[in-house]
């Protein structure tokens, strides 16, 4: 197999509302266009059908985490790139499941925390604050940052498309991906994205 073609894991991580299911989106189309097979893990998709059942407490979410580090392994030993958009808020776990894939990228998507309350467009930080949810990451229980996380993205300092463009790089640097012919979004189509993100209620219009 050509190294260029080799499946990989990227592995987001980060606060609730930091942007990681943003990036996800805005990368995963990208990839499919370089002639690449890409899943996007995201975990409230995965909660809601990998997971089900599944509470907050540390050995439920370390189980969540688990389940989705199995099911990038299997796509990244057979050539895809899988993409997992989950908090995964404790250190080592993620250590566990990279231990397990050959290929395994962390992108730690740091964001101050009064920014992703502000980002919240589901009031999720709100319900945290007031008592109504409980083991919230960030509020109620603990988030633990990666130490030597692969690529580092500080949202408050660029936009989406900027912190894409940096990672689609870095890939490019590491031989996972083929340098792209043509730029990567033309500024109808970055629009267009943002327009369904904000649909999709990842972000605000």
């Amino acid at each position: 197999m050509n190294t260029k073609n080799r499946g990989f894991t990227l592995w987001f991580t980060g606060l609730p509302c930091s942007g990681k299911s943003t990036l996800a989106e805005i990368i995963a189309p990208e990839l499919k266009r370089r002639g690449r097979g890409v899943e996007i893990l995201d975990g409230d998709v995965v909660r809601t059908n990998l997971t089900k059942g599944l509470g907050f407490s540390k050995e439920d979410r370390d189980e969540n985490i688990r389940r989705i580090g199995f099911v990038c392994g299997l796509l990244s030993k057979h050539g895809a790139i899988a993409i997992s958009a989950a908090i995964s808020p404790y250190r080592s776990v993620r250590d566990e499941v990279r231990s397990k894939i050959e290929n395994f990228i962390e992108v730690y998507v740091e964001t101050p925390l009064d920014l992703c309350i502000q980002r919240d467009v589901k009031g999720m930080y709100k319900k945290a604050l007031a008592g109504e949810m409980k083991n919230f990451t960030g509020i109620s229980d603990p988030y633990e940052p990666p130490l030597h996380p692969e690529i580092l993205i500080q949202t408050q300092k660029e936009s989406p498309e900027e912190s894409a463009a940096r990672i689609l790089g870095r890939l490019e640097r590491m031989g996972l991906i083929e340098p792209a012919h043509e730029p990567a979004y033309t500024s109808d189509e970055a629009e267009k994205i943002r327009a369904r993100l904000a649909r999709l209620g990842y972000i605000e219009n």
